[in-house]
């Protein structure tokens, strides 16, 4: 399947996709109706799975590229976090929450910054995976909003928000001590 893909598709595109996305599903969140929410639902799904198709597509073929390295962890948070500030703003999602993770977030890109200049690479835990698919379902549920197929949406979104935040901070804290593991200790000066 991934050799169908890789004929019409980049790994790259794919995670252009992925930020291209995010202006329609907020105009759509904004509109809300039923109707709305669940396009919305569905480009924020597309938008999910894009995120893993453009590694599958890039080991695949072997098309890694420095942009995709640098766009794709990128997109991934401007995804996340711009959603959890949109549902904020339309009381769906606890500001004290999306805060933490946004904090969360600038602390490990430091973080990896820092690393970066040490010649340290910081590479993805499965911490940090289960952190952001743990996101993508929160986020997924506040959109719907509505009770839906006889779910609670909002409520299991805001269960799996607490959820994610926790997978956030310790998988932030992990980082951390990976990081500090690598770095021979300091001698007084």
């Amino acid at each position: 399947m991934t050799d169908f893909f890789s004929r019409w598709i980049t790994p790259d595109q794919m995670t252009l996709l992925r930020v291209l996305l995010i202006p329609a599903i907020y105009l759509l969140i904004l509109w809300d109706s039923e109707l709305t929410l669940v396009v919305a639902f569905l480009f924020f799904t597309i938008a999910c799975f894009t995120d893993y198709w453009d590694g599958v597509l890039a080991r695949h073929t072997g098309k890694t590229t420095d942009w995709g390295k640098l766009l794709d962890p990128i997109a991934d948070k401007i995804l996340i976090t711009s959603l959890l500030v949109l549902l904020v703003s339309l009381d769906r999602a606890p500001a004290y929450l999306t805060v933490l993770i946004i904090v969360r977030e600038f602390a490990i890109s430091g973080l990896r910054s820092i690393a970066a200049i040490k010649g340290t690479v910081i590479a993805a835990s499965s911490g940090g995976k289960v952190k952001t698919i743990s996101q993508m379902f929160a986020v997924g549920f506040l959109i719907l909003n509505y009770p839906t197929l006889g779910l609670p949406c909002h409520e299991i979104g805001i269960i799996i928000l607490w959820i994610a935040t926790a997978f956030s901070i310790w998988s932030g804290i992990k980082y951390f001590m990976a990081y500090y593991e690598t770095v021979p200790a300091q001698s007084p000066s």
